[in-house]
């Protein structure tokens, strides 16, 4: 997942947003470029749509998803928005294209300890719209609103190998915390999983000091 100009509030609306999930919590966010809306049921076509190229997959699972898979990805994220107010996964669009997909989450699985106060950020682009500077762009907005939310601690996890996604969240303003070997497998053999994973993170405190100039 490789890694301005008019504002987002000024381009028209993206498809799918009049349907937002009065359920959540979330809000809907904006940046230069992006508007990021609460996923609902209404972006399942579009997630289809991402997680069924096998490139795009090729850190996750080595492979394209089935449609089966992806329906039950998406009611796991869809239960992930619920458990904690103002969490879970948003749509990204530029104007009316579909860019991909955001997450910020409680910690969850094995290789993270459920830390009040900390959340797990991730992202998913389409391919065509790879090293336009959009995964940056959303993680940094998602960061930003996670402190605002109370949080203490924001972190990512990937594939040591997967070199395109650590220099997007280097980018967004996460550093190296450690490496670790997942006690959760895959379920396919995905190439490169033999040499472990990798967690970046930024703290509350840290962004504050690099916002008054005083920390690296």
């Amino acid at each position: 997942m490789p890694p301005a100009d008019e504002s987002a509030a000024s381009a028209p609306n993206p498809p799918l947003a009049s349907g937002e999930d009065r359920r959540t919590t979330q809000p809907t966010l904006h940046t230069a470029r992006l508007t990021l809306v609460p996923l609902t049921d209404e972006h399942l076509e579009l997630e289809a749509e991402l997680d069924s190229d096998g490139e795009v997959m090729r850190y996750l699972t080595g492979r394209a998803l089935s449609r089966a898979e992806v329906e039950r990805a998406h009611r796991r994220r869809i239960a992930a928005a619920r458990k904690v107010p103002g969490l879970g996964f948003w749509a990204g669009f530029d104007g009316g294209d579909f860019i991909g997909w955001w997450i910020l989450q409680p910690p969850h699985g094995p290789d993270q300890p459920e830390v009040a106060g900390e959340a797990d950020l991730g992202f998913r682009l389409l391919r065509r719209h790879w090293r336009r500077g959009y995964a940056a762009e959303g993680a940094r907005e998602l960061i930003r609103y996670g402190f605002g939310l109370g949080l203490g601690r924001i972190f990512a996890q990937t594939m040591a190998v997967n070199t395109p996604s650590r220099v997007t969240l280097a980018a967004a303003g996460l550093t190296f915390a450690r490496a670790f070997v997942s006690g959760d497998p895959y379920d396919d053999l995905v190439p490169g999983a033999e040499q472990g994973e990798v967690e970046y993170e930024i703290t509350r405190s840290t962004r504050q000091q690099r916002h008054r100039g005083t920390g690296p």
